[in-house]
């Protein structure tokens, strides 16, 4: 399961997430690196709705959709929770309590994470965007969809939602 941040443009006119410029790397990353097609993955977003103007998700707009999400991963039981960008990250890890100080000091672990019934294994990386607008960050972005098919044992089969 792909947990990005909040609608863009593309998004907000299409009804789905991820169908823009970033959308097209995360889905050229699910296929290439981990050999999986878009459709055998589960991807939403923390903020359902878009922010005016492109801007950030606040904190209000973030909990007042944590119940959506919540309700995903309850009915997707994830066995990953692939959180793209600082926002997804900080928000999931949050609510399990786990200190959260920047992108940089998560992205690429593994940390399990008990959200509300289930306990999920969250694995933090960057927003595919953020590698659109910073090319430096695509290996980075790569090495750590490298790091999750390694943690999957290869076998990605298994989990399949």
């Amino acid at each position: 399961m792909f947990v990005g941040e909040a609608p863009g443009a593309n998004e907000d006119a299409e009804g789905r997430p991820f169908v823009g410029a970033a959308g097209k790397f995360l889905t050229k990353l699910i296929e290439d690196v981990l050999g999986l097609s878009r459709t055998e993955v589960y991807i939403t977003n923390l903020v359902k709705c878009r922010p005016p103007k492109n801007r950030e998700p606040t904190p209000e707009e973030e909990a007042a959709c944590w119940s959506y999400l919540e309700r995903e991963i309850s009915l997707v039981k994830p066995t990953i929770l692939v959180t793209l960008g600082r926002h997804s990250s900080a928000y999931v890890l949050s609510r399990g309590q786990i200190n959260f100080k920047s992108i940089e000091s998560v992205r690429g672990r593994t940390f399990k994470v008990k959200l509300g019934e289930e306990t999920a294994t969250v694995f933090p990386t960057y927003h595919p965007a953020a590698a659109l607008y910073n090319p430096s960050l695509k290996e980075e972005l790569e090495s750590d969809f490298r790091k999750l098919k390694a943690f999957l044992g290869g076998g990605l089969e298994k989990y399949l939602i």
